[in-house]
């Protein structure tokens, strides 16, 4: 009979019995890694590195410390604490939660469209002081989104706003030679202001590497027109914070709907908890009840592939970062 690969399962908890999700886990041959001396009693015969959370050191560690390490899966879609330089040299994959997140994440885009075009924090401000003050609301039919970075996450975005009768621009590192029935026009990355001056919403959605950090600052806040509203849903970084709180103040773009932040928590002190003119969302809007268990149920997929001498998902090009 074929021996299941060992995995390494490289994570927070420091129960991992109790934990619902790592227990989901028992099937297959694993060890729990969740500090130095786990990792110094662990076998060195692993094949596959499970990231389910823990600090970036921690990973690396337990990487530099499996020579037998084939596969290195993710639990998040986000990359740029899994990057590491001896991880994009060797030969060994490395796969993500891409997808898993997208459905979640593009509904808090839309809902952030709509929370802005219909006011509802005028509403529910109105609601609790008592005071009856009927306003002018918008439609958000015939607005123009702007999508940038079109990868899973884009299209899930792209799908729900292009059935509320929005136009749907995209900006993607390599344009496609065949069209897309949700996008318009694509846009290279050199045309970023091009796409920012024509939208009503901008949705950032693009993985963080070195090119796409700070992509947004100064510069493309300028560009934008005063009545847009920016969403970030992608990586804090991409957006450069403290050019987009300028802007906000200013009142230079009319507001922003986020859920990821260059500095995770935000400090209590921090003006975007102040601005009237943003929805804060404290990166949990893909936290639906059962993510975590989706999250495993994909990695355990892949496992099975992989024991299986199969093609794996979400392949990442790691010299590219996503």
């Amino acid at each position: 009979m074929k021996t299941q690969p060992l995995v390494l399962v490289v994570s927070n908890s420091q129960d991992p019995d109790r934990d619902p999700q790592l227990r989901m886990l028992a099937g297959i041959p694993h060890v729990h890694v969740n500090s130095s001396s786990a990792l110094d009693a662990a076998p060195k015969t692993a094949e596959v590195i499970l990231h389910w959370g823990g600090p970036r050191d921690l990973l690396r560690s337990t990487f530099l410390a499996s020579p037998e390490v084939r596969w290195v899966h993710s639990r998040a879609a986000g990359l740029d604490n899994v990057l590491f330089p001896e991880l994009v040299e060797s030969p060994s994959a490395l796969t993500n939660g891409r997808g898993v997140f997208s459905q979640s994440l593009g509904e808090f885009a839309l809902a952030a469209i709509l929370y802005f075009a219909k006011d509802f924090r005028r509403m529910i401000r109105n609601q609790m002081a008592g005071r009856w003050e009927p306003f002018d609301v918008e439609e958000i039919a015939g607005q123009t989104v702007g999508i940038v970075g079109y990868g899973d996450i884009g299209r899930a975005v792209a799908s729900r706003v292009h059935a509320m009768g929005m136009h749907v621009l995209a900006l993607k590192r390599h344009v496609p030679a065949s069209g897309d029935q949700l996008i318009e026009r694509f846009y290279a990355p050199n045309q970023l202001m091009d796409l920012l001056a024509q939208c009503d919403y901008v949705v950032v959605a693009a993985p963080l590497t070195p090119e796409t950090r700070h992509m947004i600052s100064d510069a493309a806040f300028a560009a934008m027109k005063p009545s847009a509203v920016i969403i970030n849903i992608g990586r804090g970084p991409v957006i450069d914070q403290q050019a987009m709180v300028r802007a906000l103040e200013s009142r230079q773009i009319r507001g922003a709907g986020l859920d990821v932040f260059e500095q995770e928590p935000i400090p209590p002190a921090h003006p975007l908890y102040q601005l009237e003119n943003v929805l804060l969302s404290p990166h949990c809007a893909d936290h639906t009840k059962d993510w975590l268990n989706r999250a495993m149920s994909f990695f355990l997929e892949e496992y099975e592939r992989f024991s299986n001498g199969q093609p794996l998902k979400n392949m990442v090009e790691k010299r590219l970062g996503y």
